[in-house]
């Protein structure tokens, strides 16, 4: 269990650096381009996922946060980029930390509302990003949609076969 949390926690960084590196080159105009979509925009997407990642991983280190991160950021792109990929690679931090019994441990955390919740952190883990995978699909129809098409797989076996080229 602690392995697959640990390379998915790897494929989540590896995933979200690519996507960087994509959203540079489509540059500010796309990224604001207002698309149908859960959140209308790549830019609010990709925040979208920089929020969950960080509202789950205060959770799991026992804080509730009350807000979003990008409620918040005023910075540039660059900035942006660098905070979401960190924010990644705090998680897989904090993945690699877990031994297996804290994997399988119930954590009890509020949601914005107040209301409480407790659900075992490897369950959480799998949430998290299986929820991150999922807006970066929409993220890159939203780009194809645009007619930005420089645009790499970032499937989990595409993330196997460059480990296994290495």
């Amino acid at each position: 269990m602690k392995l697959m949390l640990e390379k998915l926690s790897s494929y989540n960084l590896w995933a979200n650096r690519k996507f960087t590196e994509f959203l540079r080159e489509a540059g500010s105009t796309l990224l604001d381009i207002e698309i149908p979509s859960s959140f209308g925009s790549v830019r609010k997407t990709i925040f979208h996922i920089w929020d969950a990642e960080y509202i789950w991983y205060e959770r799991l280190r026992g804080n509730s946060p009350l807000g979003w991160p990008s409620e918040k950021f005023r910075g540039s792109d660059e900035e942006f980029f660098d905070l979401f990929v960190k924010q990644s690679e705090d998680l897989r931090n904090l993945v690699i930390a877990y031994d297996d019994k804290m994997l399988i441990d119930d954590f009890s955390y509020s949601n914005l509302r107040g209301t409480v919740f407790s659900n075992s952190v490897y369950d959480t883990l799998i949430h998290v990003f299986n929820h991150s995978a999922y807006h970066r699909g929409q993220i890159v129809t939203m780009l194809r949609n645009t007619g930005f098409s420089n645009l790499d797989s970032t499937d989990y076996i595409t993330y196997i076969r460059e480990l296994q080229s290495e």
